[in-house]
Order: structure tokens, then sequence, then C-alpha cells
């Protein structure tokens, strides 16, 4: 996710638990894959980082010995304590290196839908996931890959030039190709086993809007001090995605990046 104050307690929380159920219920859901590609086993003892609001957390919790749940959002890890996950800590990802977790404890790490909000320093995350897990430990996960919610990140990039803002400043992804994050892990102590990007038309259970308002909040961060204008933005961008609805159901490209890596040394 030390001896100084984490990162995760110095900044701003944007995340919403009660927004996440409405407009994302679709992110558990469809990490049963990954979950599969894991194969958790009765004896194990596994992370869970970037564990949201624990619903994945509750599933692994059936299949193994324990599970630890790590999330930088307080909100999201009140809300997984909130449905019986008990242990459950705010972590930032890239701070893990220094964690007391970081001990060589883990058969394996999990993460789904998470690795790519920590864009600060993707090596500086694996070096922490290299450090909790055992030798010949996995790391299994699934993120946003090279393209992933184009339409929608270029829309947002466009409404802020529009306004004079760099929206590279506040763009807060890290989508990378099998080529850039096979290097990543390769890099830090992993070989790896199985990676793919795969490209996913994605149902959403709500609209453009409301997806930019769940997902969309750093980039909406220089209109926190005027409601209006956050809002002007938000319905730009859906105005400007009209192609992606059909009949009343909207619709975001989705490409996930899917690895499964071994550790082979510290």
């Amino acid at each position: 996710m030390a001896t100084s104050t984490p990162a995760s307690t110095q900044k701003k929380d944007d995340w919403s638990s009660q927004k996440y159920v409405k407009n994302a219920s679709f992110v558990p859901v469809l990490g049963a894959p990954v979950l599969q590609l894991l194969d958790p086993q009765p004896d194990e003892h596994i992370l869970d980082l970037g564990a949201g609001d624990g619903v994945l957390t509750v599933e692994l919790e059936k299949k193994c010995k324990s599970v630890v749940a790590v999330d930088a959002s307080a909100a999201m890890i009140e809300a997984a304590r909130e449905i019986g996950i008990k242990n459950a800590h705010v972590i930032d990802g890239h701070d893990l290196a220094e964690h007391e977790l970081a001990n060589g404890q883990f058969d394996a790490v999990f993460s789904n839908a998470a690795l790519h909000w920590m864009k600060k320093d993707p090596s500086r995350v694996v070096q922490g996931v290299n450090k909790c897990l055992k030798p010949g430990g996995r790391f299994v996960g699934e993120c946003g890959g090279h393209m992933n919610v184009a339409e929608v990140r270029a829309s947002m990039h466009a409404a802020l030039k529009k306004r004079g803002i760099n929206p590279e400043e506040v763009d807060p992804w890290y989508f990378p190709s099998t080529k850039t994050y096979t290097q990543v892990l390769e890099e830090n102590g992993f070989r790896v086993d199985y990676i793919e990007l795969i490209p996913r038309l994605t149902l959403l259970t709500t609209d453009i809007a409301g997806w930019t308002d769940t997902f969309g909040f750093s980039f909406l961060r220089p209109f926190d001090s005027d409601p209006a204008e956050r809002q002007r933005v938000i319905d730009e961008v859906q105005e400007n995605l009209t192609f992606s609805q059909d009949h009343g159901a909207w619709y975001i490209m989705y490409v996930r990046l899917r690895f499964k890596a071994t550790k082979i040394r510290d």
C-alpha cells in the first residue's frame, strides 16, 4: 500500500461504496474468470489487493484458509467490513512493500479491477506483492489494459482541454499492454505464466453519466468548487457518447489485462 504517514491517509477518498453498488455492480460479477484462474486451495492464505467493497473477498473466503483484504479507500474497506470481512485494512498498494504484511506469508496475491488505479509507480506495487508472497507463490489479477474504456477516456480528455485543463495531470489510470506489464513483472522477480488482453463490450447498470460520476472523479476534481460545471462536464461526456447507447442500454468497451505470474526470486 514506513515510517511516514501512509499515502492512503493523506489523500482525499473519492470513492463512494453507494455509487459503486448502484453503478458498478458488474465489476465483481465479471471477476469470476480471474477468480477461477487463481484456483484458491483450502489450505492457502491469500491477500486480496484492491478488494473494494469485498464482494469477491467473500467468495475467496469460501475457498481458502484465510484472506486479508486491503484497499486504499477507507469507504470501500468499511463497506467490506459491513458485509462481514473482518480482516480488512486501508492500505495503498504503493505502500505495501513497507507494510508488515510484506513478510512472505501469503500463498497467493489476488487483484481484480484495482491495479490500473495504482499509476504512481506500478513497479513499486509489484515489488510489494513480491514481498508478500512465499517462494513459488502466485500473483493472479485482472485490470484495465491498453485501450480500456478508450471512448470515455477520450471524451473526458476533450471536455477538460476545452476548459483549458491538461487532462494528463488528472488522468488516474494505468492501462498497460501485455508487453509492458510482462516487463514489469519479470523485472520484479516473477515468471509470467499467462497474460492476455481481453476486449469485453460491457453493459452498464447505469448510463455514461453515472459511470463517469462513479469512476471519473479524478477528471472531475478541478470542478469540486463548482458543482454546476462538474455536472455540465458529466453531461457533455455522455452527449458525446450517445453512439454507445442501444435501445436505452449503455455500453463501454472494456479491455482487460488478465495474468498469472509465479514468484521466482525476491
